[in-house]
């Protein structure tokens, strides 16, 4: 593959519930109710809570379709939460073991919100936001076509032909041995560090309309036909806004687990847990540094939603 391909990736989290009742921020005044249960009220607030509960569990759902899908969840939820009461569910051991669990999510989730997230500011997610699309403003990219062949010979060959008039793109589809003879030899734009070295001298050191030499690399010998250059461009603020805050909010959320950790006392018991402490310890670090990574000026959606659950942070 002569790309060498970088990963440009952000967390893209967040779900927009498209009624106007689920625009506004629940407040005492204006926590609408939206169902009403046998008695019990479901209210804007807790579809909120509830979203961000089954987030990585939605449906592919258009967003007009997806308020319906929540409040429907929550009715069949505490359909079967007082069906559980009438039958004595909430005086069993099972119970009480899930209501420790789920209580001790509530309380980070709570802290989280009410702790952490005002931490994170318009103004730095602006600031992130101007520092990464600088940079990619500053990169260079080319659309090129090639023709790759395996000797030199039939690169000369074929660079004589183009000589005399016949078309890049026919020669090719006709004989190019990678997948871009497909499109006529199209390789895209590419940044220069995207490419091996060699490829990307000769084409950088085009200009637009001109055909290289033959360029010889690893992969055999190509003749490239340069077709435009620009500066990169960065995806506008209010597409990646969210993407950002959520990769900031990562750190914020490793800063403060890194700084009670330190002040708490954790015992592994378990033997054969301890065996592979050290293992769990080094991929758990790998899996935070991939979603703290930042290039907060491009987006491509990433699966940030894919029902990690409380392995993730509370979405927003």
């Amino acid at each position: 593959m002569l790309r060498i391909r970088t990963i440009f990736s952000t967390v893209a989290l967040g779900l927009a519930l498209a009624p106007a009742a689920l625009s506004q921020t629940a407040t005492p005044g204006d926590d609408v109710t939206v169902a009403i249960v046998n008695g019990h009220e479901i209210k804007v607030s807790e579809v909120q809570m509830a979203t961000d509960d089954i987030i990585g569990q939605l449906p592919d759902l258009p967003p007009k379709l997806r308020y319906p899908f929540v409040v429907e969840y929550l009715v069949e939820r505490h359909m079967l939460a007082q069906l559980a009461v009438k039958e004595g569910i909430a005086d069993t051991a099972e119970y009480k073991r899930r209501l420790a669990l789920y209580q001790a999510k509530a309380l980070r989730d709570a802290y989280f919100f009410q702790k952490i997230r005002p931490q994170v500011t318009e103004e730095q997610i602006k600031a992130a936001y101007d520092a990464e699309a600088a940079k990619v403003a500053q990169t260079e990219r080319v659309r090129a076509r090639q023709i790759l062949v395996g000797t030199e010979k039939e690169a000369k060959d074929i660079l004589a032909r183009l000589a005399k008039g016949e078309k890049f793109e026919d020669l090719a589809k006709k004989y190019s041995l990678d997948g871009s003879k497909d499109y006529g030899g199209d390789l895209g734009y590419f940044s220069a560090p995207e490419m091996v070295p060699e490829f990307s001298r000769a084409a950088f050191a085009l200009k637009v309309g001109e055909i290289s030499q033959p360029v010889k690399t690893d992969f055999g010998w190509h003749i490239i036909k340069l077709e435009d250059r620009k500066t990169g461009a960065a995806q506008p603020y209010d597409q990646v806004k969210s993407a950002i805050r959520n990769v900031l909010l990562r750190k914020k959320v490793q800063e403060v687990m890194d700084g009670i950790r330190k002040t708490s006392k954790i015992e592994i018991i378990d033997e054969d847990l301890k065996k592979y402490a050290d293992e769990a310890a080094r991929q758990a670090k790998a899996f935070q540094d991939r979603q703290n990574g930042t290039q907060p000026a491009s987006s491509d959606g990433g699966d940030a939603n894919s029902g990690k659950g409380d392995l993730q942070i509370p979405q927003q």
